[in-house]
């Protein structure tokens, strides 16, 4: 019987088969490597990148979520909320989809569940029967002004040791997302 190939789930030391630790954790560009090795010309470059916002994401996420607990709103509520809080004039939710980069489905969705709540409304729309206007509630603008501070504060702290690199950062960031919305304009 051969013996397994010595990156094999079954091979004795193989990385598949040990336990994973802090330590141990692969960088992208390991792991970027370990991809190019087995599909030579598959284009890796953009796993770095990725990585990061992803790894970003969900720390942001992380570091809210105890706001959340026993809340009135969900995390991705809020953020659909927060537009709506000083707008002069109603949203129709194509153009909340757009803003927030969300597919309009899913604001369809969120937004059913905050009009059964109570936290929006929607009336229609004279200009186009298909599209509703919607606007934020009393009780929406409360919990915005509730949660949304305490929000701003966990997220000032995460951003505190950027320092002077965090211009250079939201500069960076608005060109990556400027690439990024031309390309999925173009489809």
């Amino acid at each position: 019987m051969p013996s397994p190939a010595p990156n094999s789930p079954d091979a004795p030391d193989s990385p598949a088969s040990a336990p994973l630790s802090a330590s141990a954790n692969p960088s992208a560009a390991d792991v970027g490597t370990q991809w190019a090795a087995h599909h030579p010309g598959l284009d890796t470059s953009p796993m770095e990148l990725i990585g990061l916002l992803k790894h970003a994401t969900g720390l942001l996420n992380r570091s809210v979520e105890p706001l959340y607990a026993g809340a009135p709103l969900t995390a991705p509520e809020l953020d659909m909320l927060i537009p709506l809080r000083h707008a002069t004039e109603p949203f129709i939710a194509r153009s909340l989809a757009e803003r927030l980069g969300l597919s309009r489905a899913g604001v369809s969705k969120t937004l059913g569940r905050l009009e059964q709540r109570g936290f929006i409304a929607r009336t229609p729309n004279p200009a186009d029967r298909r599209a509703a206007l919607v606007t934020i509630t009393e009780a929406g603008a409360k919990a915005v002004d509730e949660l949304f501070p305490r929000q701003l504060s966990v997220e000032t702290g995460l951003l505190h040791g950027l320092g002077e690199d965090r211009e250079w950062v939201t500069e960076a960031l608005r060109r990556l997302v400027a690439a990024m919305e031309a390309r999925a304009d173009r489809g």
